[in-house]
């Protein structure tokens, strides 16, 4: 089984919907949603879930109304102000979306009214597309994603895989270089960095390559909507070269694909500008991971 994740220095470069085209190319394929901040893939997959599994990842305090006296300490230790006097006769009550659960109201209370209860942080979903089984989630709102979250997205994308036999995991990567990407990238058999001609995309690149080196990744870098400047374009393809990457190829900047994406279709579906581009860029890939295999 092969993994691929689409990555980028930020959002809006066209990573999600590089990874559509991919899904609407490579089958058959399983998708793992890990952007899961700003999960969009669904948007043009139109998924139909299968399976519903809660996620739980940290913990926020609860009040016991009964047992506590109403000493105001917890309100007056709580360095995150979620704990107040408002409950009935004058006792604590929480705010769910301001505790961080480190749990030194409990230490402070004199009469053990305050506990913790596991915080239900979003669900993990298995979906059906038109491309193949697809694993995704939703975050709860107010919850933040540390990257347990996509690890286990990941799993579940695997187990589909191996329950249909399917050789490709093709994973839709979170922007930037914080915790979810790393467990979005960790193990993976190759990675395409999606870049954007600018000033920025240049130092998102040279970022994300020592990320996909220190973790030891195969890396391809393809440059999406390529000929809003046609001189950084150019400049990006001799960077990935000088540091021995793999460069993948250009996408031009193409009105179609929103129109394609507006009824929920991908670009290659729907024939646009940029879909002999992006089809390109997918044999390019696809030949790196099968030469990766062979040893060729």
């Amino acid at each position: 089984m092969k993994e691929l994740v689409v990555l980028s220095g930020k959002g809006g470069t066209g990573k999600t919907s590089l990874t559509a085209c991919f899904a609407s190319l490579a089958q058959p394929v399983v998708l793992a949603d890990c952007d899961v901040d700003a999960a969009n893939l669904h948007l043009v997959l139109a998924p139909k879930a299968e399976r519903r599994e809660t996620f739980r990842a940290g913990r926020e305090a609860h009040v016991e109304t009964t047992a506590c006296c109403g000493c105001g300490r917890c309100a007056a230790a709580c360095r995150f102000d979620s704990m107040s006097m408002g409950g009935p006769h004058g006792t604590a009550t929480v705010d769910p979306l301001g505790c961080e659960g480190c749990g030194v109201c409990a230490f402070i209370c004199p009469t053990g009214a305050i506990g913790f209860n596991d915080r239900v942080a979003g669900s993990v979903m298995v979906s059906r597309t038109r491309c193949g089984a697809m694993a995704h989630a939703r975050l709860t709102p107010g919850s933040d994603n540390s990257g347990k979250l996509v690890s286990w997205v990941r799993q579940q994308a695997r187990r589909l895989a191996e329950e249909e036999n399917c050789q490709l995991v093709l994973i839709d990567g979170p922007p930037g270089l914080a915790c979810p990407t790393m467990a979005a990238l960790t193990g993976c058999s190759h990675a395409l960095i999606v870049i954007e001609p600018t000033m920025s995309g240049l130092h998102d690149l040279d970022r994300i390559l020592a990320l996909t080196k220190h973790f030891e990744v195969p890396t391809s870098v393809c440059v999406n909507k390529w000929d809003i400047d046609a001189e950084k374009s150019v400049a990006v393809e001799r960077r990935v070269r000088t540091v021995g990457g793999h460069f993948a190829g250009r996408v031009r900047y193409d009105r179609g694909v929103t129109q394609a994406q507006m009824h929920a279709r991908t670009a290659v579906e729907d024939d646009t500008a940029s879909a002999a581009d992006i089809r390109s860029v997918w044999r390019q890939v696809a030949g790196q991971i099968a030469m990766a295999e062979t040893g060729y």
